[in-house]
């Protein structure tokens, strides 16, 4: 190949390269823009609630913040708006069990929250967070095993604890739960009242759980093996 053939390829190809970089470019940009909707009043002052109350300190919004409770990039999709209002104001007066404490949020306040994360998760994220998913125990089946699972998923317990790796960090993992020696009627006690066999657990109480939640969920973890 001759010089002058040479630099022509050269030039020629960089020019096609660039021009097929530049195309991409613009494709991005435009699909980025068309992403986010509108930033309202409202959604800007949710931003500042959660900065205030420093929300990430426990919960995940579009894969930053802690992972200590459950991920909040698109909440709206799994609670209305009017049940995330009177969460935020008094967790525990809509859900006893509720871990996260009463933050004192005016009415304001959590009307603007609730328009942040409702902002949020309209972004396109292109699937993330994943759906969660339920990790089951290998070769154990049955009505109890598959309420148990149920329990575990409606009852948050992945948001401390983890199976098979799926799940939080705060709490014990739970893969092997079930060779501890513990029996069901252990964790039924546990689930109850957690310091009166751990004294030091930080775990919060499910009295409030049925009966039959209780007795389903012990017997899952006790398949755990």
């Amino acid at each position: 190949m001759s010089n002058k053939a040479a630099r022509n390829l050269f030039i020629f190809g960089s020019l096609f390269f660039f021009i097929i970089f530049l195309g991409l470019t613009v494709d991005t940009m435009n699909q980025i823009d068309g992403r986010a909707p509108e930033v309202t009043k409202e959604v800007d002052a949710g931003k500042m609630v959660w900065q205030k109350y420093d929300c990430i300190g426990c919960h995940t919004i579009l894969g930053n913040g802690s992972y200590f409770a459950p991920d909040m990039t698109k909440v709206v999709e799994r609670k209305p708006a009017g049940y995330l209002k009177q969460f935020l104001m008094d967790p525990r007066g809509v859900k006893p069990t509720a871990a996260m404490p009463k933050l004192g949020l005016t009415s304001q306040e959590a009307d603007n929250l609730v328009a942040f994360l409702t902002w949020i998760s309209k972004i396109d994220t292109n699937g993330w967070p994943p759906k969660p998913i339920l990790a089951a125990a290998a070769g154990v089946g049955g009505k109890e095993q598959t309420r148990g699972q149920q329990v575990y998923q409606s009852q948050g317990c992945s948001n401390c604890h983890n199976i098979y790796g799926i799940g939080g960090t705060s709490g014990p993992e739970l893969t092997r739960v079930g060779a501890s020696g513990k029996d069901a009627a252990w964790h039924v006690k546990h689930l109850k009242e957690p310091r009166s066999v751990v004294p030091n657990s930080a775990m919060p109480p499910y009295a409030a759980m049925s009966d039959d939640d209780l007795k389903s969920l012990a017997a899952y973890l006790v398949t755990l093996k």
